[in-house]
């Protein structure tokens, strides 16, 4: 990796006002080369179009998600949970063909040197939530590459491989922690932007500084009741309205 400063994204589910208070802290905190996304760009919230418009600002890629898959007609919506599906299907109503036809075109897994980057694993990149220590260590098996970092969860989670035979060690990550990527394999999780869910109602984000070999993860406030209006705006379903506020 040469030395770029790149914000990391993941699970914006169309949270318009989310995605721009995330964007305007990482720049305030530095420049950004590059914005990287761990998919599932709409879904959920009110402003899908809003949101891949912004993000087409930048340099910026994308793994997909189950929702940019759901939306964009490559998958059907029946794992979804009827509130997930009622905003899924909402959401590909408000999208354009060509927006359709850029999440169709979003790669699974990306993979360089250092870094694999997928929506929920390596093993399952659709469908698999990595949040517990058989799914890290699935994940750990199928890394060709130091470090690898997954969404899908909404929650910032890091696991480290402690070595054949020994399981792997994991912490939630606070507010402004950094994490160095030395010698240890890795798997990072920044969080949700758009939907968080371990209890902060702050959108999270991670920027990965690959001069200083660190990521370094953020929590930020955003108008929350901008989007709650937005949501009741469009008849979303109330549950997701209301789980912006608990974080959960």
């Amino acid at each position: 990796m040469g030395p770029v400063r790149i914000a990391v994204l993941s699970d914006i589910h169309a949270n318009l006002a989310a995605l721009e208070a995330v964007l305007a802290h990482a720049e305030g905190q530095g420049s950004l080369e590059a914005i990287w996304s761990l998919g599932d760009l709409v879904g959920y919230g009110p402003q899908p179009r809003e949101c891949l418009a912004l993000l087409r600002r930048y340099t910026f890629q994308s793994v997909a998600g189950n929702h940019d898959l759901a939306a964009s007609g490559v998958i059907d919506t029946r794992a979804f949970n009827p509130a997930a599906a009622t905003a899924n299907h909402w959401n590909a109503a408000q999208l354009a063909d060509a927006d359709k036809e850029f999440l169709k075109s979003l790669p699974l897994t990306i993979t360089d040197d250092e870094l694999a980057l997928a929506h929920g694993s390596l093993r399952d990149p659709v469908w698999e939530y990595l949040i517990t220590l058989p799914a890290a260590i699935g994940q750990f098996q199928r890394m060709e590459t130091p470090y690898s970092i997954v969404g899908h969860t909404h929650v910032p989670l890091v696991f480290e491989d402690a070595g054949e035979g020994s399981l792997p060690e994991y912490w939630a990550v606070g507010d402004g922690e950094i994490v160095e990527l030395g010698e240890s394999r890795l798997i990072l999780n920044p969080g949700s932007v758009g939907q968080p869910r371990d209890g902060d109602p702050r959108a999270a984000y991670a920027v990965l500084d690959t001069g200083a070999k660190t990521m370094t993860f953020y929590r930020v406030e955003y108008e929350i009741k901008r989007t709650q209006a937005a949501m009741h705006e469009a008849g979303l379903p109330e549950p997701l309205i209301k789980r912006l506020r608990r974080g959960r």
